[in-house]
């Protein structure tokens, strides 16, 4: 237990700036700051910080809240561990009763594996650092790569022994660890859901075995310096015969291969310092760069460049140099990211080092200032690379140059940003000595392609949750389903009335709000009928109107979007259906909910479609909408104190009737905001 004056402390010294800092970039929006929201895939910031408040919210996604709040969302901590997390990061003292084995399991799973990998950890590098057979090989090894001893400090490197007699799994278990924590205990339909840290093999005859035996080892840090997994390399001498050469920890409930970068706890700082990430391949290429002086650097665990990973980066910072290695291996695995990370909005320069050489080999032949001074001379951006690398020796050969002017619209018209990719075109041109309309057209012609893709990626898995539906549907009213298919796309009540605002008015303008830069910026009707409901972390009940807003949002911002063309001629039954029965012509606005004219003024629906008063009707009938739910939950709470078995109940009862408090008050806001439109 941490007590209460401790708890004050931490309270009092948890700044939300601080602790949001660490994991996203922040700039300055007036008397706020902004950035990409850590919670949701975040393109524009979103992620409101309020250093007056000492509060943070997401105005996309909703989520938010206090500096122990959010870590605890974030790190997906309880809340006296985030109080910990906090303690920690202040230099705070908590005075606690030491744990026991029964109190250490209850803190759950995922805390309980982050504890075995912290110690598993320190069993690592003792060995390295403490044992004769560490030293003489694995710490002869990263000696004989040129590493210094600050720097196998800084990354807590290790190694595990090749023997019967050491092994980390015995000791853990002495320690007091579970066996089931050990292993990797595997969920073949989702591995990232499985229970585990894996550090353990479960032989045939129920013994464990060490999964990184005869290993050099690297633990793999979350952003927040927790020990997620770790990586393991077979030594030079004993690679013979070796397929897997590098290891990793299992999938599990704490590590995923695909969202980690090793050396990002230990670079963050640098990267938002310089505002630049260096991409490479490797574990030794970070420790490489970092004893050369340049800390701002990632590798990408041993695996392909994932979008998770990318939006990791993106947190912190929109620029990334990625670095390669300079045979034809090199220059093809460059090539695979770069599009990933210009479509999601990166600023994207590469470099390739000289053939033969990885940023590991590189940096044992030149001084720091050499190195540093290469990294800087010698970044291009990807039309410059792909120009220059392209077709070798036959660069005049014209079905060279006309895949290269292809590949090069291919990577443009990712770029979601309409301004940028407009640069990079004039850029194409230039270096490509091609009429700038001809990139153009290259470019809009991909960019077809794109969303034509993703229109046929949509319509299949609108088949695939139509088709659930309609099963669904026949187990529940057999034979029903086949006489009136129509039924299932019927809409009512208040959200029919939100439908028809999403279809006749989605990507109109409501209002304007500040951004930060204190300009005015556009809000569609669409976007702020979203915001709020998320707010209230409320979804549409029918799933088919909570599909129209999902997809309104989604392409609220491509280049002329029209929401009721949209829907009308949408690839799905069900949307098209919807969108015909409540378009303009065919059904009217709930009276409740027209715009109100004087008699010598026509109503503004005839003028523009109603889009006069939108800032007025709009937010009165989400309101309304919160209220009728908000009722709802009133009439089961009385319901529920009519019950014999709660009334007996004195404690339940006493809950019951603060819930009925606090949701009457809920009821009177929400009235107020419903003005005349509503009647109570």
């Amino acid at each position: 237990m941490i007590d209460r004056i401790t708890v004050d402390k931490i309270l009092d010294a948890a700044n939300i700036v601080d602790v949001v800092s660490d994991f996203v970039t922040l700039k300055r929006a007036g008397a706020n700051l902004k950035g990409l929201c850590p919670f949701h895939d975040d393109r524009t910031p979103s992620f409101m910080v309020s250093p007056a408040r000492n509060y943070c919210k997401c105005f996309a996604c909703g989520e938010g809240g206090s500096p122990v709040g959010f870590i605890m969302k974030h790190e997906q901590l309880s809340y006296p561990d985030a109080l910990r997390y906090l303690a920690k990061k202040y230099g705070i003292k908590i005075e606690e009763k030491e744990l026991t084995q029964e109190e250490i399991q209850s803190r759950g799973d995922r805390e309980s594996m982050f504890i075995l990998n912290e110690w598993a950890r320190d069993w690592f590098k003792n060995q390295l650092w403490e044992t004769p057979d560490g030293r003489a090989i694995g710490l002869a090894y990263f000696r004989g790569r040129g590493f210094r001893d600050d720097i196998l400090e800084k990354f807590q490197v290790g190694y595990c022994p090749n023997s019967r007699e050491v092994s980390l799994s015995a000791d853990a278990l002495k320690a007091g660890y579970q066996e089931r924590y050990l292993v990797n205990n595997q969920n073949e339909m989702e591995p990232r859901l499985s229970v585990g840290t894996g550090l353990s093999l479960k032989r045939e005859d129920g013994k464990l075995r060490d999964r990184f035996f005869g290993r050099v080892i690297w633990p793999i840090y979350t952003v927040s310096g927790r020990v997620a997994g770790f990586g393991g390399r077979v030594l030079d001498a004993a690679t013979k015969g070796v397929s897997i050469k590098y290891q990793n920890s299992p999938e599990s409930i704490i590590y995923s291969k695909r969202k980690e970068l090793f050396g990002l706890f230990q670079a963050r700082q640098a990267i938002r310092k310089a505002d630049l990430c260096y991409l490479v391949e490797g574990y030794t290429d970070v420790m490489a760069m970092h004893q050369q002086g340049v800390e701002n650097v990632v590798a990408s665990s041993g695996t392909a460049l994932t979008t998770d990973q990318i939006r990791l980066i993106h947190r912190i910072t929109n620029n990334i140099t990625v670095i390669f290695d300079g045979d034809d291996a090199g220059i093809h695995a460059s090539e695979r990211g770069i599009d990933m990370l210009l479509a999601e909005g990166m600023n994207v320069k590469l470099l390739l080092l000289p053939d033969g050489d990885d940023p590991d080999s590189f940096a044992r032949k030149h001084t720091a200032t050499e190195y540093q001074q290469y990294l800087q001379e010698n970044q291009v951006d990807f039309i410059t690379y792909k120009a220059s690398h392209a077709g070798g020796t036959k660069k005049s050969d014209p079905d060279v140059q006309e895949r290269l002017i292809h590949n090069v619209a291919e990577s443009i018209a990712v770029i979601p940003d309409e301004i940028k990719r407009t640069i990079y075109i004039r850029h194409a041109a230039q270096q490509l000595q091609m009429p700038e309309r001809l990139i153009t057209g290259a470019v809009n012609a991909q960019r077809a392609k794109l969303y034509a893709e993703k229109q046929k990626e949509l319509e299949r898995a609108q088949r695939e949750d139509q088709a659930q539906v309609q099963s669904t549907s026949a187990s529940s009213e057999g034979e029903k389903t086949k006489t009136s298919p129509q039924r299932s796309y019927v809409i009512t009540g208040l959200e029919a009335t939100i439908a028809q605002m999403i279809i006749r008015h989605g990507e109109k303008v409501m209002c304007y709000i500040e951004n930060e830069k204190g300009e005015e910026v556009p809000l569609s009707v669409a976007e702020y009928i979203s915001y709020s409901l998320r707010d209230d972390d409320i979804r549409l009940q029918s799933p088919i109107c909570q599909k129209l807003l999902e997809e309104a949002i989604e392409n609220i911002h491509t280049p002329n979007f029209h929401a009721e063309q949209y829907f009308i001629s949408h690839p799905d039954e069900a949307i098209r259906s919807v969108a015909l029965q409540l378009g303009p012509e065919s059904v009217e606005l709930s009276k409740l909910y027209e715009v109100p004219s004087s008699p010598d003024q026509k109503p503004a629906q005839e003028e523009d479609g109603g889009t006069e008063h939108l800032d007025e009707i709009i937010p009165s009938l989400i309101a309304s909408y919160k209220l009728g739910i908000v009722q709802r939950e009133l009439k089961h709470i009385i319901e529920q104190m009519k019950d014999p078995a709660i009334k007996a109940d004195e404690e339940k009862v006493q809950k019951l009737k603060e819930e009925f408090k606090q949701k009457t008050l809920l009821v009177k806001e929400l009235a107020k905001a419903c003005g005349d439109r509503v009647v109570l």
